[in-house]
């Protein structure tokens, strides 16, 4: 039998990595604002939030997103959870719940085998069974790189919908997940990166965001979004221009993954965290002496990363425990929202 290749070594960049820089990607945007639109859409492209929410009647609306890259993984099943997971998060990102998905498939038929598309498949209707939802259909390509992910699809009560563009000054800043998934992936292309680190990496990647409605129920919860492919230093930094305020980050605060610090201090960082600084780090002010690794890291795209929310101080208790009770060990407080800004940024303290 003719040996396949490694999954990653079919893709020029995996997971959230492979996303347009967010300075290119503004500039492609220019020219798709502007249209008149409905009102029944509550959430469209205007503050690059997760996801689209469109009103259905009063009591609601309907979550739409969708989202899909190339390997990060060698590993056909983990592949495909990976990407479920990261498409199903902007649902809870919303605040929204997931009720179906469709596929997004497009594999290089004459290079990977029946069996191995078929296991990433499998692996992405593993999570969403583990979301409650069908796979109810999806479209499939011929495609020169593996890629595979979803259009997620869920409901949520038209109060209830959770913007990245509603922090409040004086909010503190809730993370729900460990960073450094894409140090870890840059480790693993060059076989850098042990059995523990890959174990904690999927253990991360494959985590359901499954917080985020209970989140939206809570009345001091203001901003929600996830961290994905922008890093935590350009999701923070959307939500701090769509809430006009100025953000502040206390770095010693921050979670990371086991290991990572080690990695980043051998160099191992993704091409994306360099794209994506160069993007916004005008924006960024980090302290005269920075810690070692921080502006990598801040700007290392994560692949299925964790929620970030802007809550009242007084919501806090509640927001970790809501986070605890769902399994997520290293959801952290790690900074506050500042005062309104006429050029919103992000400071590292």
């Amino acid at each position: 039998m003719k040996q396949e290749p490694r999954l990653t070594s079919l893709s020029h960049g995996g997971g959230c990595g492979c996303k347009i820089a967010p300075g290119l990607l503004s500039e492609i945007l220019k020219g798709s604002s502007g249209f008149p639109l409905p009102p029944e859409l509550l959430v469209g492209i205007e503050t690059a939030d997760d996801a689209a929410v469109y009103k259905l009647n009063d009591s609601q609306a309907l979550v739409a997103t969708t989202d899909f890259f190339m390997p990060i993984v060698d590993d056909p099943y983990d592949f495909g959870r990976i990407a479920a997971t990261n498409a199903i998060s902007d649902v809870y990102a919303m605040g929204g719940r997931p009720i179906m998905a469709l596929a997004l498939v497009g594999m290089p038929i004459n290079v990977l085998s029946t069996q191995t598309i078929a296991r990433i498949l499998e692996g992405g209707a593993w999570i969403c069974r583990e979301a409650g939802i069908p796979i109810a259909g999806g479209h499939t390509i011929d495609s020169v790189e593996p890629i595979y992910g979803l259009v997620a699809l869920g409901l949520v009560h038209p109060d209830r919908v959770k913007r990245n563009a509603d922090a409040r000054p004086g909010d503190l800043l809730v993370l729900g997940k460990a960073l450094g998934v894409g140090v870890m992936s840059a480790a693993l292309k060059k076989g850098l990166l042990d059995a523990a680190g890959y174990a904690s990496m999927i253990a991360t990647a494959t985590q359901l965001n499954k917080p985020g409605p209970e989140l939206a129920e809570l009345q001091g919860v203001h901003g929600l979004t996830d961290v994905t492919g922008f890093g935590l230093a350009g999701h923070a930094l959307e939500l701090a221009r769509g809430s006009g305020c100025d953000v502040h980050l206390d770095w010693a605060r921050v979670p990371l993954l086991p290991g990572v610090a080690a990695l980043v201090a051998q160099g191992l960082v993704t091409g994306a965290s360099a794209r994506n600084w160069a993007a916004y780090g005008a924006d960024v002010t980090l302290p005269v002496t920075p810690a070692e690794g921080a502006q990598a890291l801040l700007s290392d795209p994560q692949t299925s990363g964790g929620l970030l929310l802007s809550c009242d101080p007084a919501a806090v208790d509640d927001v970790l425990a809501i986070f605890q009770r769902h399994g997520f060990s290293n959801a952290a407080v790690i900074g506050k929202v500042g005062a309104r800004s006429d050029k919103p940024s992000l400071l590292i303290d």
